[in-house]
């Protein structure tokens, strides 16, 4: 399995957006069934300050909201720099082309129209995301350049300003991970899978030692690996 593929298959979090509850939850517990993770809002007011705080690999969007417009929550998502690379699915009862046009051209990367199967949905999701990350990714990902630092997969390299340094495997391998998405929380469990292998049974700890020896090993782009308290580890996402 390659880096991108075993990155695709990390717990990723999906964004609901619908105000009908009984609609929310069905996707909510059929994602849930398929290993995402899933947050629930019921209104539009509430987005924009969830995304400011919590990040999203999709967001599943409901096109008429109480007092807002799906179309315009979706066009002031891709006008943000903090939110313009996240996928959307829009949801709506409108079945029409011209509905589905509008939705697309202001930035939506797939249309579903309501009444849908969960099956469907399930789906779309894992369809979209899989043409976010190729699109993302594409055919260098050997290599990665990242705020002073440069990962050669093919050749087990790592530079950090232009400076070798050595990583063992397991170090090499965290690094390798976190700089897929700069700004995406890992666990320690998904870091585990990824470096050492799901078979592998090692306490939470030892990704702990591995990440405190990979800081020091990187010197002054050390601090770019943020532990967030009780979750995880990322690599801080830099913007211009």
């Amino acid at each position: 399995m390659g880096l991108r593929e075993q990155c695709l298959t990390l717990r990723r979090r999906i964004l609901v957006v619908d105000d009908e509850v009984d609609i929310a939850e069905l996707i909510k517990y059929n994602l849930e069934q398929e290993a995402f993770e899933v947050v629930v809002l019921h209104e539009a007011s509430n987005v924009l300050s969830v995304l400011k705080s919590q990040n999203f690999d999709l967001i599943l969007l409901d096109l008429m909201l109480p007092g807002a417009s799906g179309l315009d929550l979706c066009r002031d998502m891709k006008r943000n720099p903090q939110t313009e690379s996240i996928p959307i699915i829009m949801l709506t009862a409108k079945s029409s082309e011209t509905d589905k046009i509008v939705g697309l051209e202001v930035g939506a990367d797939d249309y579903i129209t309501k009444p849908f199967s969960p099956r469907e949905v399930v789906a779309r999701v894992k369809a979209v995301l899989r043409r976010s990350e190729t699109k993302r990714v594409g055919s260098n990902s050997a290599i990665i350049e990242y705020e002073g630092l440069r990962i050669d997969a093919s050749r087990h390299e790592v530079l950090v300003d232009g400076e070798e340094v050595k990583l063992t495997n397991t170090e090499f391998k965290i690094l390798q991970c976190l700089l897929q998405k700069p700004g995406h929380v890992f666990d320690r469990s998904q870091l585990i899978d990824f470096a050492l292998g799901k078979d592998v049974s090692v306490v939470d700890r030892t990704i702990d030692v591995h990440i405190t020896n990979l800081r020091k090993k990187l010197n002054q782009r050390g601090p770019l690996i943020e532990s967030i308290r009780g979750v995880g580890y990322r690599v801080k996402e830099v913007r211009d």
